[in-house]
């Protein structure tokens, strides 16, 4: 393992406390949907209509085949110095960016929509946009140091 400073850890730390949320909060939810309404990492039909869960289903099943995995790849290439890591890692990273930004246009778009009641917005406003900046902080890191 390459020894590295803060940059680094500030990376690789909130990388994989990501990768276990969605492997906890999407991975599960893209093979049981109801099991991540239950757990309150999803939200119900009754709350968002059919459409609204097929949209949150779409993005946990590209969170399980794709996103999840390619993040997983990126940061343990970084941490154990492959020399593959960082065109993986900013590419995850990228994804990063986009997925709360549609979500965040997605809340908003829908909001006031018949059917569409989040009852807890508010936490996706702060967590989100958290999110993104971690992952375009990361990006701009990966280009500079590159």
């Amino acid at each position: 393992m390459p020894d590295q400073g803060l940059a680094f850890w500030a990376l690789q730390g909130p990388g994989w406390l990501l990768v276990l949320y969605l492997l906890v909060a999407q991975c599960l939810s893209a093979l049981n949907y109801g099991l991540g309404v239950t757990m309150g990492t999803q939200e119900p039909a009754e709350r968002i209509t059919e459409v609204g869960v097929a949209f949150w289903w779409g993005l946990a099943l590209a969170d399980l085949v794709f996103y999840t995995p390619l993040l997983g790849a990126g940061l343990a290439g970084q941490l154990f110095g492959w020399s593959w890591a960082g065109p993986l890692l900013a590419a995850a990273l990228g994804v990063t960016v986009y997925w709360p930004l549609v979500s965040l246009a997605t809340v908003r778009a829908a909001r006031g929509a018949p059917g569409w009641s989040l009852p807890k917005e508010a936490s996706y406003w702060v967590v989100l946009p958290a999110i993104a900046l971690w992952g375009a902080w990361g990006l701009w890191h990966l280009a500079a140091t590159a």
